[in-house]
């Protein structure tokens, strides 16, 4: 797709005489003068981080040939650990010329001593800092073209360029657009600034085109839009844009966009280690599961000695931090001293980008609990590892994953740590408009744990691919959930980079779980609930104890659940168990469930074999 460079509205320079100026004054009231377009070429941003690359500048906009998502589920089946399958079977399936403003632009006068003689009412607005205007027209021309086939619901380029350029009344209120006729009018007040014939509704760049074209007669004739920035401009475009779809679909700007990507597939590379002052010396606090120290002789509380045979002694965590950096695949060395030795040792690593870690494991007795933060581009890989290691335990009885205040991340990786614990079947659905957003996720490969115990853990903020993990353990009864309802983010969004170097984030499908019931909204209704206060807790373990789940008749009803479900019918459901933020009473909990098999079973069998036939009354 070309980006057109949009024609300017510049005011030109006018140079009179002073003398012949003030004469004009003693006669005559001054009246505004039309705005000609110039043919001055633009000028770059005059923001150092809003400039962009010369060379991008100058290439046309290209839309993304492949959404992210679908990316994702081609490569499930490789990402995970070498046991584990995960299938995805997918459902197949002129440009506009300026035209002047009618009035209000404003001119340089070049006495500046008779221009200041003017009242203050009809002096003219200053001249419009240069913006990259072109860069502006290929980010929505992009935009508009990746939006189309992609929304959960069909809407036309006209839709959202016009939602778009409501920024320029929320920028300025005495802006307003008039699109009711077969022409698209920018007034201000009553005044008509800018007409112009409105193009074929599901015309990309044309709409892009007179888009740019309306914001720079905006910023000719209004303050508040003048001194908006390129990234203010577009951001407040794509944000009255997406007021009008869901509520997750959204624009991120250039450096939010940069470290969303570093904080999903890794930054700068380094040695995957992080470091900590223990007195005067600089020790190892946590290797990275999935960096390049981890298979290495490298241990927690190990002090850091040299790195590269640079001595870390004096040195801040920071400074010494720096040092692990550097280029990808690079050699980094490192002297270490091992706690009850009296030798250090050396070790070569080869740096490595490693998103952040996000799963922590701990002992506690005969159990272990994991505790997962956010589904990142390795988090199954890491929970592969742990899980590996845990089960070499003879001991061990049960499994606890802490869900609560996850967030979600990277659907695939839900669905292949639920490939860790399931020996096989569905994992999720998703479900949109276009045939590449349409999979069943389908898992195979075998159990790591022979059948172990799992409780999992969840809350009011735990979401999206944190619940997709919840749900398909939970209706394929292979573990029992405990906490709240959670969030209800059953949406998955596809992610698109622009020529400004901001992202998309573009909902395009919908989640529905092993049982067919919808996740937005409903969120996953725990077994065990214990947002009800401790009284509460008490008394359904004791009920447990005697065979009976109080929280059953919910948990039916949220799995008969069926799209579209009314917000009324989901409020119901929720209420059962309001959804909070996670307590100490959780692990509680869970302890006492997995150390008794009777109490574990009665659990599991709250979830139906056939939803449908089930009641959905509930208390």
């Amino acid at each position: 797709m070309r980006a057109e460079a949009a024609l300017r509205l510049v005011p030109p320079i006018r140079r009179v005489l002073p003398c012949v100026l003030i004469a004009t004054l003693l006669v005559c009231q001054p009246v505004p003068l039309k705005a000609q377009s110039g043919n001055t070429p633009p000028r770059p941003d005059t923001l150092p981080s809003a400039q962009p690359d010369a060379q991008k500048a100058a290439q046309p906009a290209q839309a993304p040939t492949a959404p992210a998502a679908a990316s994702a589920a081609q490569a499930a089946s490789s990402s995970g650990p070498s046991n584990t399958t995960v299938t995805s079977a997918a459902n197949t399936q002129e440009d506009a010329h300026a035209v002047q403003p009618e009035a209000g632009a404003g001119t340089e006068a070049a006495p500046k001593q008779a221009a200041s003689a003017l009242p203050d009412a009809v002096q003219p607005p200053p001249a419009a800092p240069p913006l990259d205007m072109p860069l502006v027209h290929s980010v929505i021309a992009t935009a508009l073209e990746f939006l189309g086939p992609r929304t959960l619901e069909q809407h036309s380029s006209r839709d959202f360029a016009l939602w778009g350029l409501g920024s320029l009344t929320a920028l300025d209120p005495t802006l307003a657009l008039d699109s009711r006729g077969a022409d698209i009018r920018l007034l201000s007040g009553q005044t008509p600034l800018l007409t112009r014939p409105a193009p074929a509704a599901q015309n990309d760049e044309a709409w892009a085109q007179l888009a740019v074209d309306f914001m720079a007669a905006a910023r000719d004739h209004s303050e508040g839009v003048r001194t908006a920035t390129r990234e203010e401009l577009v951001q407040a475009f794509f944000d009255e844009l997406f007021n009008h779809l869901d509520p997750y679909s959204r624009y991120i700007g250039p450096s939010s966009a940069t470290t969303d990507r570093e904080a999903r597939v890794g930054g700068e590379a380094d040695a995957g280690i992080t470091l900590a002052r223990k007195g005067r010396d600089i020790v190892i606090s946590a290797v990275n599961a999935n960096g390049p120290a981890w298979s290495a002789e490298v241990d927690t509380g190990d002090k850091l000695l040299a790195v590269n045979n640079r001595l870390t002694a004096g040195q801040s965590v920071e400074t010494v931090t720096n040092w692990l950096r550097g280029e990808e695949d690079s050699r980094v060395t490192l002297r270490l001293l091992s706690p009850g030795r009296r030798r250090g040792h050396t070790v070569v690593l080869h740096r490595a980008k490693v998103p952040p870690e996000t799963v922590f494991a701990f002992a506690s007795g005969s159990l272990v609990v994991l505790r997962v933060t956010a589904f990142s581009s390795d988090t199954a890989e890491e929970m592969s590892q742990y899980l590996d290691q845990a089960t070499q335990d003879p001991g061990l009885k049960g499994l606890i994953i802490d869900l609560r205040g996850n967030r979600g991340g990277v659907l695939q990786q839900a669905v292949t740590a639920a490939a860790l614990l399931l020996d096989r079947g569905v994992a999720a659905v998703t479900d949109g408009r276009d045939a590449q957003a349409n999979h069943i996720w389908a898992v195979q490969g075998g159990d790591m744990t022979n059948g172990l115990p799992i409780a999992i853990l969840v809350d009011g903020r735990t979401a999206s691919a944190a619940e997709i993990l919840a749900a398909a353990l939970a209706d394929h009864k292979r573990a029992v959930v405990i906490g709240s309802s959670t969030l209800g983010k059953g949406l998955v969004q596809t992610v698109a980079q622009l020529p400004d170097e901001g992202e998309l984030f573009v909902t395009w499908s919908r989640v529905i779980a092993p049982l067919h019931w919808p996740l937005q909204g409903l969120g996953v209704m725990p077994q065990i609930c214990t947002s009800l206060g401790e009284a509460d807790s008490t008394r359904q373990m004791h009920d447990l104890a005697h065979g009976q789940l109080d929280n059953q008749p919910a948990v039916q009803a949220s799995r008969a659940a069926r799209f579209p479900l009314p917000v009324s019918r989901i409020l119901a459901i929720r209420k059962a168990c309001p959804a909070a933020l996670g307590s100490d009473r959780d692990l509680t909990v869970a302890r006492s469930l997995l150390e008794n098999k009777a109490w574990y079973a009665t659990a599991l069998s709250a979830i139906p074999d056939d939803p449908a036939a089930m009641p959905t009354t509930i208390r």
